[in-house]
């Protein structure tokens, strides 16, 4: 036989495992901190967005932006000028997670503790200042700081400094799928017995000039300028795309015996995880979701569960018109009717690469208050999208078992199933 007629090698599965979430830290334009995050999206609360003055000649004018966290305030004036925001926003939600975990970093086996951070962009505003410097006052003008603060592992290094950890710390790039991909890569390095415990998730902020003029060239953001508050609105009729938006989600993920041994408490499982690649364009998703039903049924197997088993889905429903038809389409096909879907973004903003984060950690607050938050703004459901869009309020619901997609430009898909403590 020979390589052109051989079956694929498919290696014998893993056994199921499921890491558990301990910690939920979040920073984002719905509020600061879990508990008001969570307040925030349940209540369909929209961020305010005032009209940006730098934006005032773009088709866009706005974003949603983090206004209930000074990082001067809790980081100090020395600390935050070592980070670009998004590393700020990063620490600051680590540092909640790792508390709500009720882990003393001071006595942890540092060198058992890992970090994954995901972010598309890294740190963009400190890059586009010092591009302004050198075009508007030469070289002597740019800062030796470029490198560090604006690379992308910036969080990551930014975290792992301010913990005190010493085992791996890595930064993912994987577009709009960074932050689910970070926790994937988390669950695995748990289940391969790299780490006790690993700091998992997606910290973004890229309101600058420079992107919202390329996402209005590419004709993705929203261009609502009379009404932002209602701007993004995921599955409806009049979507016409998304709003830019900042923040960062983490999440302590524990290896299930390290957690039982210290008693902790757990707040949900991850306990399953797929990607794949579309191989089908720079921008666009595969038209008929294929890649993202790949990560998906990946996931499911992953854990050892069957579509039948998932009560909810955090979409990752971006109010572009081709995104949602094509993720809503698929989630049709692969889980039937049944699953109450959300997207929040409505309430954060697009935050990017850390949109998987903030939105894994939502999903692990839906599982255990067993809500599912609005999709605000739906006012007109798109007739052509055949799931159970939970709209305009929240929705009480039994369920075990819920997933969370996402979707990256060049192809990036990603999906985790978790399942209630």
């Amino acid at each position: 036989m020979n390589a052109a007629t051989a079956p694929p090698y498919r290696r014998a599965p893993l056994a199921p495992f499921a890491a558990a979430v301990t910690g939920v830290g979040l920073v984002t334009a719905a509020g600061t901190g879990a508990d008001a995050a969570w307040h925030g999206v349940t209540e369909g609360l929209v961020p305010s967005a005032a009209p940006r003055p730098e934006l005032a000649d773009l088709p866009c004018d706005f974003f949603y932006s983090v206004t209930d966290c000074d990082p001067v305030a809790v980081l100090g004036v020395a600390t935050q000028r070592l980070m670009d925001r998004f590393s700020q926003l990063a620490v600051i939600a680590a540092r909640e997670a790792v508390a709500d975990a009720g882990l003393d970093p001071s006595v942890w086996d540092s060198g058992r503790v890992g970090i994954v951070i995901g972010s598309a962009h890294g740190g963009l505003p400190f890059y586009d200042e010092q591009h302004a410097a050198l075009a508007g006052r030469g070289p002597r003008r740019v800062s030796p700081k470029l490198a560090p603060l604006s690379v992308v592992n910036g969080a990551a290094s930014s975290v792992s400094l301010d913990l005190g950890v010493h085992g791996p710390s890595q930064a993912v790039s994987t577009a709009c799928s960074s932050g689910t991909v970070a926790i994937g890569t988390a669950h695995q390095m748990l289940r391969s017995g790299a780490c006790d415990i690993v700091i998992a998730g997606g910290a973004e902020s890229t309101c600058t000039r420079l992107l919202i003029a390329s996402a209005c060239s590419l004709k993705a953001v929203s261009t609502r300028r009379e009404d932002p508050s209602a701007a993004c609105r995921p599955f409806d009729t009049h979507r016409d795309g998304f709003v830019v938006g900042e923040g960062a989600g983490l999440v302590v993920l524990e290896h299930p015996e390290h957690a039982r041994a210290r008693g902790a408490a757990v707040r949900a499982h991850v306990s399953g995880y797929g990607a794949s690649s579309d191989a089908h364009s720079a921008v666009a998703p595969d038209p008929e979701g294929l890649g993202i039903e790949r990560a998906l049924r990946t996931a499911l197997a992953d854990a050892d569960l069957s579509p039948a088993d998932v009560g909810h889905v955090n979409a990752h429903g971006t109010s572009t018109l081709s995104n949602d038809l094509i993720e809503a389409t698929m989630l049709r096909r692969v889980l039937g009717e049944s699953p109450l879907v959300t997207s929040t973004k409505a309430m954060t903003g697009h935050t990017l690469g850390a949109a998987g984060g903030i939105e894994t950690a939502l999903t692990v607050l839906a599982l255990q208050h067993q809500l599912v938050p609005p999709t605000v703004n739906l006012d007109t459901p798109d007739p052509r999208i055949p799931i159970d869009v939970v709209a305009k309020e929240a929705r009480g619901a039994s369920f075990d078992c819920a997933v969370k997609t996402s979707l990256g430009f060049g192809g990036h898909n990603a999906a985790l199933v978790l399942t209630r403590a």
